[in-house]
This record gives C-alpha cells, sequence and structure tokens, in this order.
C-alpha cells in the first residue's frame, strides 16, 4: 500500500508547485512505488464541500508537506488559515512534516505567516527554496531520507545512496569554485564564491552526516572513477559505417561530470568536418560542423546526466562516417515513451541529485526541452531528424552527419606536425594556446589570430571561451575597462591539453 503525502500550502501562490510535486513523485521510477501525492484541487468538486475532507486527509496521510510563502490565505472565522489548520491537524495526528519555506527574505510575508513558521521551527523546516527545480531536489531527498529512516530501502537511488569509503577530503576545492562563479553567472546562484565546500555540498544535498553521496562524488570528486568506475566516458572515431577494429580513434575519460561532458563533446567536435561557404551574402565565408554543436553537447550532456549510473556498463559514443551514436545505461522513465520525445513533456532526470547542479551551471535546462532542441538544431541544420531507441536496457541516440553542399567547401579537422597550435580549426582553442604563455588584450588576441571582424571574434572566440569557464578577466569588477585583458584558467590549460593527445 502506497503511503499519501500531503501537500498543504495557500493554492494560489504555490500553483505550479503543487503540481510539479505530484508529477514527480508520481512520475519517478522510485518514488512512485512507495508513494501517492494528494492535492486537493485534485478532488472532485462535489467532495470539496466542507473542511473536514482535507482536514481528514492531512490527519490520515503519513507525511506531510507544507510550503510557506508571504500570503497566509483565507481565515475562518477563528481568525485561522486552511494551511494554519492542516499543519495543526498533522501535527496533532504526529505525522512527518516537511517544511519547506519559499525565499530568503521575510519581510514580505504577511504576520500571521511568519508565526505559522515560527510555531514549525527549525526541526521541521527542512529548507528554503527559489525556484521549482530547488524545491524538488530537497523534496526527492527529504523522502528518500523517509525511505530510508522507516527501512523501507535497502538501498536508495543511486545519486542519493551514501559513496562508501569517501570523505569531505575526497571533494576537490577548486571544482567547487569552479561550480560557485559559473553557477552565479548563470542562474544568478544564491550562495557566495566564499562559501565553505561542506556548506555547498549541504546545500545541494550532497552530504549527510559528514558522508558524502555518489552525486556528489561523481560531481566534484577528485578522483570519482576511483569510486564509480563506470563512470568513465568511451570516445571511439570510425572512418566507415560500421564499429570494427582496429579503432582510428579511441580516448576513455575520466573525471566529475562536468569533466566528462566537456571532453566528450570536445572529442566529436575535434573529429567532425566543417563546411566552408562562399561570402556571397557577405565579407565573412559562413562555416557549419555537419553536426551543431548545440545537438553534440546536448545528446552527450543527457546521456552522462541522466544514465543508471548502477550498470556496470560506461556511456559510448561512437563517430561514423554517417552519423554520430551515443549509448548510455538506462531507460526512459514513466511516463516518457520514445513517441512523447518528439512533443513537450515534462522533466524526468534520472538522477535529481546530479541535475540540480548542472542546471544551476546551465549544463542542462531541466524543463523537458532537450530533445525537442535536438530536433529542432537538426531541422535548421538540414540534417535528418534524430532516432531514439531502446535496445537491452540500453538508451540510443543516432545524429545523421550532414552532407556538404555542391559550393561548400570540406575543411578535415587534421592537424599537419608543421601546424602551430594557433592554427587549430577550433575557434577557442586558438584563443587559448596564445593565452597560455601571456595575458592578452582583446585587440592583441585579434590581431594574432588574424580576425579583423569584432563582432566575429566576440562570438566566435571570446564570449565562448569565457562562457565556459575557460578565461577570465585581468579585471572582473569592470568588464569594459580599456585595461582589460584576459588570462587562461586551470580549465582551460586543461582543454589544451586534451586537444593536444
Amino acid at each position: 500500500m502506497k503511503l499519501c503525502i500531503f501537500v498543504s500550502s495557500v493554492q494560489k501562490e504555490f500553483i505550479e508547485e503543487r503540481k510539479a510535486i505530484r508529477d514527480f513523485v508520481h512520475g519517478d521510477a522510485l518514488l512512485r512505488h512507495f508513494f501517492e501525492v494528494f492535492l486537493f484541487e485534485d478532488m472532485p468538486a462535489s467532495d470539496r464541500r466542507t473542511d473536514n475532507v482535507y482536514l481528514e486527509k492531512a490527519k490520515n496521510c503519513p507525511i506531510y508537506i507544507g510550503l510557506f510563502g508571504n500570503e497566509y490565505g483565507t481565515t475562518d472565522k477563528n481568525g485561522l488559515s486552511s494551511t494554519h489548520k492542516e499543519f495543526s491537524t498533522a501535527s496533532k495526528a504526529g505525522n512527518t512534516r516537511f517544511i519547506y519555506i519559499k525565499g530568503n527574505e521575510d519581510k514580505n510575508r504577511h504576520e500571521k505567516i511568519k508565526t505559522l513558521i515560527r510555531l514549525a521551527g527549525n526541526a521541521l523546516i527542512r529548507r528554503r527554496f527559489n525556484t521549482t527545480p530547488e524545491l524538488l531536489s530537497v523534496v526527492y531527498a527529504s523522502l528518500i531520507q523517509y525511505l530510508h529512516d522507516a527501512g523501507k530501502l535497502l538501498t536508495g537511488p543511486f545519486d542519493a545512496t551514501i559513496c562508501h569509503n569517501a570523505s569531505i577530503k575526497d571533494i576537490s576545492n577548486d571544482k567547487i569554485k569552479w561550480f560557485l562563479s559559473r553557477s552565479r553567472i548563470a542562474r544568478d546562484y544564491a550562495l557566495s564564491e566564499n562559501t565553505s565546500v561542506k556548506d555547498v555540498l549541504s546545500h545541494l544535498n550532497l552530504i549527510e552526516h559528514n558522508r558524502i553521496n555518489h552525486a556528489g562524488i561523481l560531481l566534484f570528486g577528485k578522483a570519482p572513477q576511483r569510486f564509480v568506475i563506470s563512470s568513465e566516458v568511451k570516445c571511439m572515431h570510425f572512418h566507415g559505417t560500421q564499429k570494427l577494429k582496429p579503432i582510428p580513434s579511441y580516448q576513455i575519460y575520466k573525471g566529475t561530470i562536468f569533466d566528462l561532458v566537456d571532453q566528450a563533446v570536445d572529442f566529436v567536435m575535434s573529429k567532425l568536418n566543417r563546411f566552408v561557404g562562399t561570402r556571397r551574402f557577405g565579407p565573412q565565408a559562413p562555416v557549419e560542423y555537419d553536426i551543431p554543436q548545440e545537438v553534440v553537447s546536448e545528446g552527450i550532456v543527457n546521456a552522462i546526466a541522466h544514465r543508471d549510473y548502477t550498470s556496470n556498463a560506461s556511456v559510448e559514443i561512437m563517430l561514423f562516417s554517417d552519423r554520430l551514436e551515443i549509448w548510455n545505461p538506462g531507460t526512459l522513465h514513466p511516463p516518457l515513451t520514445i513517441k512523447k520525445l518528439r512533443k513537450p513533456h515534462s522533466s524526468h532526470p534520472g538522477n535529481p541529485l546530479i541535475a540540480e547542479p548542472l542546471f544551476l551551471t546551465k549544463y542542462i535546462e531541466k524543463a523537458g526541452s532537450g530533445t525537442i532542441d535536438i530536433y529542432e538544431n537538426c531541422r535548421k541544420a538540414g540534417i535528418k531528424p534524430p532516432v531514439f531507441r531502446l535496445d537491452s536496457g540500453t538508451f540510443i541516440l543516432t545524429i545523421w552527419r550532414k552532407q556538404p553542399q555542391p559550393e561548400a567547401v570540406i575543411v578535415i579537422p587534421t592537424q599537419s606536425p608543421t601546424q602551430s597550435p594557433t592554427q587549430s580549426p577550433d575557434p577557442v582553442v586558438r584563443l587559448l594556446n596564445l593565452l597560455k604563455k601571456q595575458e592578452l588584450s582583446s585587440g592583441e588576441l585579434r590581431a594574432s589570430l588574424g580576425v579583423k571582424h569584432r563582432p566575429t571574434f566576440r562570438k566566435n572566440y571570446l564570449h565562448p571561451a569565457l562562457k565556459a569557464g575557460l578565461i577570465k578577466h585581468t579585471i572582473p569588477s569592470k568588464p569594459s575597462s580599456r585595461m582589460q585583458k584576459y588570462r587562461i584558467t586551470s580549465k582551460g590549460s586543461f582543454k589544451i591539453k586534451i586537444h593536444e593527445k
């Protein structure tokens, strides 16, 4: 028999959050086996006549989730709102209560909701949140802990289970600092760059009683594959259309999930052909890869983020002469099906604790739009529609390579022994090679690269490198300063090393 979760809040203030909790719990492969969510608005209109209906539910549901915001709600003759009465009923019944407060500022809250928050107390308040993804992440962690404490799980979901023999010493300070910097720029993340490692892990639900879970190790570990060896990513390049030995180019990448995504994308992009068009429509000849980079990135990050980490198999990425195939162990989470991937659908992350930091750094959107974007970007690029399929517990994505137009010039991405580092076909790598020895200004970089057109330089070289955290300003407080220069970061140096292999 499933356990009932009673969601309590001012309905109008939390319409989307209430539905999101219901859909998340009912769609999660593990949680849906243990829980069902009760929402007052899901009841037939004929059953909503009296307070007794929902108060009886609040009493009988063993788990109470309270969402407290700025509004207190409509009051009865005694001056109490429905949310207040539901909380009191659940408390009197001795039910498990999880309280989540929206927003960090209390000055705009109704005085009575402030009183209710004080009544709940620190023991019940699990976390403050600002966005729906943040809320779902902490609800997920709370419910998993509930199942664990109740002895209903022999082992929890992989990303939420404790990583044995791992401690906070196995977490990389540099990775945490990079994450804070990136997430503050990408999503205006609340934590400052001076936040301690432990506080960051706690805020992301990656540590419990000083013990790190698998998500924490995979995202920020110094050596994640020491604990989860199958988390490595295998990248292969074949000259033909079949998987035949010897393999011309074969790399096995290790590192954090962020590292794996970056390295795998770099591998594929470095092997793709580039098409250089004519200057018929302007002074700059258009340059395109035979698979758009955003399609490659989306396919790879989805595979690494949503894979089944309990499997002994690794993500495999294979580039053939006519297509790119991305294989990852796992399946689709109900109610998703292959057919639904082409249509708008809600997000169903296989590893919610992993998905949250990826969302905060804009590696993913957590909006269920990833597969739709792949379809749309392939269409815009004139590529055949991608193919999704399931085969023996493996999810496979096939992306077709674009065939060159008669007037286009194909640039094969190879580097001759005499080619200098700055002549790499990847614009960002060319930029990084110039900065690895000294700091340079925008003008000095354009002159060295031979790029006279400033918008082209910003779009293809500077902005991608800054956004990826590969370079940084020497005067970060004044980005437009005439004295501004740029220096390479440790991540940028690592990218160069990978590219030179």
